[in-house]
């Protein structure tokens, strides 16, 4: 970083920090406010499920594709499920094409986190054939606009495409699969979302838009159903005093229970195994 970059950065963290000092933020929201989130499903045709989501000006793309693989030899009964988060130059400057960034790792394994460890598909569903042949769920997470936090984007994207799939139907034909005409839904058992807080100063925010995350000295991200804490992943230099993360912990779960009510209204039909 140049000395005049540096400088500017600077003015601009001193200008934000005095903003929440007063709790208001450079878009108008006050430090406890999530931007507008936007959902639209359906959106690949060669996909099994896909969703486009937005955070404010921030934007993913979500797709899931169904195949067929062979089950883990310690886990004969279970189907697998991957996740993959790709930034391209499109989607932020500081973004180049090529193998997967440090960023984009992160993100995937974070998100990976959450989808996995909330249960939200139930894997022994996706057995066909046990120890022989099960759905392999593939999930592709693409930033189309990088205006901060997309963790919460891409965790958000991933639950919308699940949230949308259909598996083709099968039948077992002389232990040969033959996939029909007709197909579906996924099913899912939980509602996992995630929520994350950064720190500037000793100010705390959550949903940093882009200035705020670029000078934010920690972050800390929390994946929630409605009734467990599934996973956590902290980032950044700085650090959380351990009564902060209690009380942060505890918004994100009033926090994560309103974006569950604005997601509902707007993934169409969105039920879960059981009901």
């Amino acid at each position: 970083m140049s000395d005049f970059e540096y400088i500017v950065n600077s003015i601009e963290k001193n200008h934000i920090v005095n903003l929440l000092d007063s709790d208001r933020r450079l878009d108008g929201r006050r430090k406890n406010d999530i931007r507008d989130i936007k959902i639209e499903t359906n959106i690949i045709d060669k996909a099994n499920g896909s969703a486009i989501v937005q955070i404010g000006q921030t934007k993913v793309i979500a797709g899931v594709k169904a195949q067929f693989g062979t089950p883990w030899s310690d886990q004969p009964k279970k189907g697998s499920l991957f996740i993959g988060f790709e930034t391209t130059p499109l989607s932020a400057p500081e973004y180049r094409a090529g193998p997967p960034q440090p960023d984009a790792i992160e993100l995937a394994r974070v998100t990976d986190r959450l989808i996995r460890e909330s249960g939200v598909v139930d894997l022994e569903k996706l057995c066909i054939i046990e120890g022989e042949k099960v759905w392999q769920l593939n999930i592709d997470i693409y930033a189309l606009d990088d205006f901060g936090n997309l963790f919460d984007a891409a965790a958000l994207g991933a639950f919308a495409a699940l949230a949308t799939t259909k598996l083709p139907d099968i039948q077992i034909v002389d232990g040969e699969v033959e996939k029909l005409e007709t197909s579906s839904p996924l099913g899912l058992t939980n509602f996992p979302i995630s929520i994350t807080t950064y720190k500037i100063n000793e100010e705390l925010l959550v949903d940093a838009e882009l200035r705020e995350e670029q000078i934010s000295d920690a972050r800390i991200t929390f994946g929630l159903t409605e009734d467990h804490i599934v996973s956590g992943q902290k980032g950044g230099s700085g650090a959380f005093k351990s009564e902060e993360i209690i009380d942060i912990l505890r918004n994100s779960i009033k926090l994560a229970s309103e974006v569950r009510a604005k997601v509902s209204e707007q993934i169409p039909d969105l039920t879960f195994a059981g009901e």
